[in-house]
């Protein structure tokens, strides 16, 4: 198959000749041989590449979860590499115990994530090259939004350069955000949370049927790719998204797992397995292991483990909970799964499970399920009232798809 940067190179690049073009990108944005595509538009001759944009991690990929990413003018590159996350708004020094208080606030906010019309001085047209994960909270997709306003702000064009939807483009899961009430940085427009689109895909269901004023857009498709392929069946390399996205096992469980964010369980952050172990120093890990097995789970099981994450929630002590495997990844369900796990660890621990309720809300989209989770409401009950949804929007976004 074909990346779309590698389709650009071959077919279209008449999107970028003779144009300044800003780049978003990082160190996802690579070709099908894993040259970066800044130095693929630094050594064509038909590309002046003005400006770099950078989202959430940095366009290094070297910054942590809701960590800061300053303005800075590349001395080797000789551009200037503008930030999406956090260039109007810096995060005040907290003590380390409130940091995950911190950085979900802040990540729930629009502040300093947008393109400054200052930005795009000099930029005939901006580019879009990022891997995304699947999920809607994962924050790159917010940040192609945000651009596509502000190029169609600027009247300029925009251009996405497509590519796999890891977890596939078949399954869907979670409920539709509930648009505006729920609408965040971590979840813009009514899509599921796990929505089974590629980034082009939902930059043109954006455009259409979100965005107040439509941006001039071109989707570079790619070649070969089909809506059942995973990651490991495309024969490209897994480059790092982010630095707690470290495998395909990783995003195949957080669409559900992410919503541990939203507890004062650890989600893993700080250890080797963020998302796939997940416990707290209040958990027996062996009992909450048999108890989550017995539930017969489709495609997952669980393995007592014990673990002391390095930075995060409960940084230094030891916790007591399970790594999360998946056994049939056709058949596996995150977000049932992860409601299966906080009722089960309702059920043994009580009240020490907290739910940050704003947050929580956030990354569901919904404040009901919270609420049917709190008056006790079985997993698979809840699970079942999201089907209408997912299908309504299975229709909705069929016009938009590019692959079969």
């Amino acid at each position: 198959m074909k990346l779309g940067v590698d389709v650009l190179f071959e077919k279209q690049l008449d999107l970028l000749r003779g144009k300044r073009v800003g780049l978003i990108t990082n160190p996802t944005g690579v070709d099908g041989a894993l040259v970066s595509i800044i130095e693929r538009f630094r050594a064509h001759a038909g590309v002046n590449l003005v400006a770099l944009y950078g989202p959430e991690h940095g366009v290094r990929g070297n910054a942590q979860a809701g960590e800061f990413v300053d303005f800075f003018q590349d001395a080797q590159l000789g551009l200037p590499v503008f930030s999406l996350y956090g260039q109007a708004l810096k995060l005040p020094t907290q003590p380390l115990e409130n940091i995950d208080a911190m950085m979900r606030e802040f990540d729930t906010q629009h502040t300093g994530k947008t393109v400054e019309h200052t930005m795009l001085c000099g930029v005939d047209v901006l580019v879009f090259d990022l891997q995304d994960v699947g999920t809607r909270v994962y924050t790159y997709i917010a940040t192609m939004a945000y651009a596509m306003r502000a190029a169609a702000e600027a009247g300029i064009p925009f251009v996405v350069l497509d590519r796999p939807n890891p977890i596939g483009g078949v399954a869907m899961e979670g409920p539709i955000l509930e648009y505006p009430a729920h609408s965040s940085f971590i979840g813009l427009y009514p899509v599921p949370l796990r929505h089974g689109m590629t980034a082009g895909e939902l930059a043109r269901l954006f455009n259409a049927k979100f965005l107040e004023k439509p941006v001039t857009l071109s989707v570079v498709a790619m070649e070969g790719w089909r809506r059942s392929d995973w990651y490991d069946d495309t024969g490209l390399a897994w480059v790092v998204p982010s630095p707690n996205m470290p495998t395909l096992d990783t995003a195949t469980v957080y669409p559900g797992q992410v919503l541990l964010e939203g507890t004062n369980l650890s989600e893993g952050r700080g250890t080797t397995k963020p998302f796939e172990f997940f416990g707290a120093p209040w958990i027996d890990g062996y009992v909450l292991t048999c108890e989550l097995k017995a539930l017969g789970l489709a495609g997952a099981t669980f393995r007592e483990t014990w673990f002391a994450p390095t930075f995060s929630k409960w940084a230094g002590e030891r916790c007591g909970g399970c790594q999360l495997h998946v056994t049939d990844r056709e058949r596996f369900r995150s977000v049932t799964v992860v409601l299966a796990i906080l009722q089960t660890i309702r059920r043994l621990y009580g009240a020490k499970l907290e739910l940050h309720a704003d947050y929580f809300d956030k990354v569901m989209g919904t404040a009901s399920v919270r609420a049917e989770f709190e008056r006790g409401d079985d997993y698979a009950a809840i699970a079942a009232r999201w089907e209408a949804g997912l299908a309504e929007f299975a229709r909705m976004r069929a016009e938009f798809l590019l692959y079969w």
